[in-house]
């Protein structure tokens, strides 16, 4: 029993060494957790972009104004960056238009004079989670800092929204990357393994085909994994799509996701002859691309080089584009730039696809 169980052992860790890839990327993938996992969750948010003005009659700043102004360009958390980027607007229409563009996270509104009919208003995007509550504390501390009493009035513009909806956008996204990760991908792989792609190729099916079926095909049901969790994510979170409006849109930019990631993935398991050998390079990508793309934390917390890899990111634009859909009520003047990022990416992906593809069945 022990010579047998000695000889199997023996088998299975030098087919284990027999593969310096599977082994690198082994070791490699503990250590970019804990690089992009704790740096994305863990970031100190910094450089909040707020507005502020003053209230009408406005003739010249006052000095509370201009005191607590310069308290919350000030404000910020010991050996740390200034936690506010502070821009001035000339008045309170032009301050939230700002504001629901998604330019500023708030506006504060401060009165020429203090009062209990005259209180400082902030009206702030509620939709993103941890930074209303960073800048009402650093309101309040600007109130404190000037030596004025702290009537501040709240004004979350998309009402009170609970880190269980933040995060359902996001799972929305990982739902597309999943399905074609361990769908269409794995199977790629696994027909090339039993012989099944070396039998199309002696069909009358031309190649372009065999490839369009597959990317095809795999971006129905990474669209149908997407649509599904939607819906869960509607009856779960308690979040409310009032307009068919909303929905179409959010359908069109699940279905474009779709088709870039897929393209992507098929390109990825083209370069793969093993299953064991894509699932430690995609497990990579899927870290890479889901912990910078505001799903978990607010990219702001970010560092500097994490933020730069979530400006490439497909996912953090389909995120940010369906979180402006579902928890703000955006449309497409709003998310415009994120269809055209997804848009491009997704016809380089299919292009880059087809080719790595092709390249495989030649």
């Amino acid at each position: 029993m022990i010579r047998g169980a000695v000889a199997i052992f023996t088998r299975d860790f030098k087919k284990f060494l027999s593969n310096p890839f599977v082994i690198v990327m082994t070791l490699f993938m503990p250590v970019m957790y804990l690089v992009i996992f704790g740096n994305a969750m863990g970031g100190t948010i910094t450089h909040i972009p707020i507005g502020v003005v003053q209230d009408q009659p406005y003739m010249t700043e006052t000095p509370l104004f201009t005191a607590a102004v310069e308290e919350i360009r000030n404000f910020h958390q010991p050996d740390k960056p200034s936690m506010f980027d502070v821009t001035i607007y000339s008045s309170e229409e032009v301050a939230k238009l700002a504001l629901s563009q998604g330019r500023i996270s708030a506006a504060v509104i401060f009165p020429s004079e203090l009062s209990a009919d005259h209180v400082v208003r902030v009206y702030e995007d509620s939709s993103d989670y941890m930074v209303p509550s960073l800048i009402e504390a650093g309101i309040s501390s600007a109130m404190a800092g000037t030596g004025s009493p702290d009537p501040v009035a709240i004004n979350r513009i998309y009402g009170q929204i609970d880190y269980i909806q933040f995060f359902g956008v996001g799972v929305i996204v990982m739902a597309i990357f999943m399905t074609t990760m361990m769908g269409g991908a794995f199977a790629l792989i696994r027909d090339r393994e039993l012989g099944i792609i070396e039998g199309y190729l002696v069909t009358p099916v031309k190649r372009s085909s065999i490839i369009l079926g597959t990317i095809g095909s795999t971006t129905v049901r990474a669209f149908l994994a997407g649509v599904i969790i939607f819906i869960f994510d509607i009856l779960i979170t308690g979040v409310a799509v009032r307009r068919i409006e909303d929905f179409l849109l959010v359908l069109i930019v699940i279905f474009i996701a779709s088709i870039g990631v897929t393209s992507l993935v098929v390109a990825l398991a083209s370069r793969f002859s093993t299953q064991q050998e894509y699932a430690s390079v995609v497990a990579f990508f899927n870290l890479i691309l889901f912990m910078t793309s505001g799903a978990f934390y607010p990219t702001i917390g970010m560092p500097g080089w994490l933020s730069w890899i979530a400006w490439f990111n497909p996912e953090a634009y389909t995120v940010h584009a369906l979180r402006s859909i579902i928890l703000r009520g955006q449309g497409i003047d709003i998310i415009g730039t994120d269809l055209v990022a997804l848009g491009i990416f997704s016809t380089l992906a299919i292009f880059l696809g087809i080719a790595t593809y092709r390249r495989t069945l030649e």
